[in-house]
C-alpha cells in the first residue's frame, strides 16, 4: 500500500534561529515544511502551492512588537484559502492580540517559547480539522452542483416553437441553485408564461422553487385564467411556504391570433411590453406576494398584441443589478435597453439587453437574475 503524502506546512517568521527550530521540529514530526520571511511572501506562495497548516509569526520587521502586520495578514489568508488552518505565534503576545486573531481567522494561537508537546497537538488537531473542513467543502460543492443540474433539467429545455411568437430565456442563479423559476406551455394557439422568485437563495429556496413550478403546470392546464391560476397556486404555496419567505409570480398566456395579452402578477416586477414604436407599457396592475394570505384575490389584465411587439418578464435580479458603487441598473435603464433592442430577434433582444447589464455590473450578480424576451412577429 503507498504511503500517504505527509502533510504540509508553511511556515512564516523573519528570526532565523525559530525558522531552524521549527524545521527540525517539523521534520522530526513527518512533516512537509517551507518556509518563508515575511508576509507577503506567505500570500506569493499561496498562489502556487496548496499546504494543510499556516503557522505564522504576528511579528516582522516592519512592527516589531504590536502584532499589527500579522493580524492584517490573516484576511489575507482567508481570502487566499477559506479553509486553511492558521496557527499564530509571537513572543510579544497578549490575550487582547490571541482575541483579535482569532475573530480574524486564526485557528490556535501559541506563545514563544512554546512548548513542543502542546505545539505538536494544536498541529495535529488543526490540521485534522483543516482536511474535514475541505472534505465537507467538497461534499456540499458535489451536492450543490449535483442540485443545479436537476434544477436546470426542471426547466424547460426547449422552448415552445409558434410561427407568431419567438422566445428567448436567461437563467442566472447567484448560488449554483436558486429561487427563480421560469416556464412556458403551450395550448392550442396560445402560449404561457410563467416567471416567480421565492425570496431567498440557495437550497431552501430552489425546493420552494420545484413545488411552484410543479402547481402551476398543473393549474394552467386547460388554458386557466391567470387570476385563477395565481390564485389556486397561492393557496397551494401558503400551506407549504416556509415562515418569513414569499413568492412573487407572474402569469401571462399570449394569443397572436386573437391580438391579446392576458396576465395575472402576484407582487411581481411589473413585465414590460415595449411597442414597435418604442413605447413602453409597465403591466403594473398586481396583487399581493404569494406564500403569506391563503384568501389573497387576484385579477386578469389584458393588452392589445400587435406584430412588432416585446414583452420583457423578468425578476429584480436584473432589474436590481447594482455598479460598484451601489447603483442599481433600475427599471429605467432596463426600459431604455428594451426599447433600443426592440427590432431584434428575441434571442439578439435577450443578449443585448444582457449585456447591458452586463456592462453596468461588470459582469457580477448578487442575486438570481432571469430574463425572458417574446417577439411578437
Amino acid at each position: 500500500m503507498p504511503m500517504a503524502a505527509a502533510s504540509r506546512v508553511l511556515v512564516a517568521d523573519d528570526q532565523t534561529d525559530i525558522l531552524e527550530a521549527l524545521r527540525w521540529f517539523l521534520a522530526g514530526e513527518g512533516y512537509d515544511a517551507q518556509f518563508v520571511t515575511s508576509s507577503d511572501a506567505v500570500i506569493e506562495r499561496l498562489g502556487i502551492e496548496a499546504f494543510d497548516l499556516l503557522l505564522m509569526d504576528l511579528n516582522y520587521s516592519r512592527d516589531t512588537t504590536s502584532g499589527r502586520e500579522g493580524l492584517a495578514l490573516i484576511p489575507r489568508v482567508r481570502a487566499c484559502d477559506p479553509n486553511l488552518p492558521i496557527v499564530v505565534m509571537t513572543g510579544w503576545g497578549s490575550v487582547d492580540t490571541a482575541v483579535e486573531a482569532m475573530r480574524l481567522g486564526a485557528k490556535s494561537f501559541v506563545q514563544k517559547p512554546w512548548d513542543d508537546a502542546a505545539l505538536r497537538e494544536i498541529v495535529q488537531r488543526e490540521i485534522a480539522d483543516g482536511v474535514a473542513a475541505r472534505r465537507q467543502d467538497r461534499k456540499r460543492q458535489r451536492e450543490r452542483d449535483e442540485a443545479r443540474l436537476i434544477q436546470r433539467a426542471l426547466l424547460p429545455a426547449v422552448l415552445p416553437e409558434h410561427d407568431r411568437i419567438r422566445i428567448a430565456a436567461s437563467w442566472r442563479p447567484a448560488d449554483g441553485v436558486g429561487g427563480d423559476c421560469f416556464d412556458v406551455l403551450a395550448a392550442g394557439d396560445r402560449i404561457g408564461v410563467a416567471i416567480a422568485d421565492v425570496a431567498g437563495k440557495g437550497m431552501p429556496a430552489a425546493l420552494l422553487m420545484s413545488n411552484l413550478q410543479a402547481a402551476v403546470r398543473a393549474f394552467a392546464q386547460g388554458g386557466a385564467d391567470p387570476a385563477s391560476i395565481c390564485t389556486n397556486v397561492n393557496r397551494l404555496m401558503c400551506g407549504h411556504m416556509v415562515s418569513g419567505r414569499f413568492v412573487t409570480f407572474c402569469f401571462a398566456w399570449l394569443d397572436p391570433a386573437g391580438g391579446v395579452l392576458s396576465y395575472a402578477n402576484a407582487g411581481h416586477n411589473p413585465p414590460l411590453l415595449v411597442r414597435g414604436d418604442g413605447r413602453v407599457e409597465r403591466l403594473a396592475d398586481a396583487g399581493v406576494v404569494m406564500g403569506i394570505f391563503p384568501d389573497a384575490v387576484y385579477s386578469t389584465g389584458s393588452r392589445p398584441l400587435t406584430g412588432g411587439d416585446r414583452l420583457l418578464l423578468f425578476t429584480d435580479g436584473i432589474s436590481e443589478a447594482h455598479d460598484a458603487a451601489g447603483d442599481e441598473f433600475g427599471d429605467e435603464r432596463l426600459a431604455a435597453a428594451a426599447v433600443a433592442a426592440r427590432t431584434c430577434p428575441a434571442e439578439a433582444c435577450k443578449l443585448q439587453i444582457l449585456a447591458a447589464v452586463d456592462t453596468f455590473t461588470g459582469g457580477v450578480f448578487d442575486d438570481d437574475a432571469t430574463l425572458i424576451t417574446i417577439e411578437i412577429c
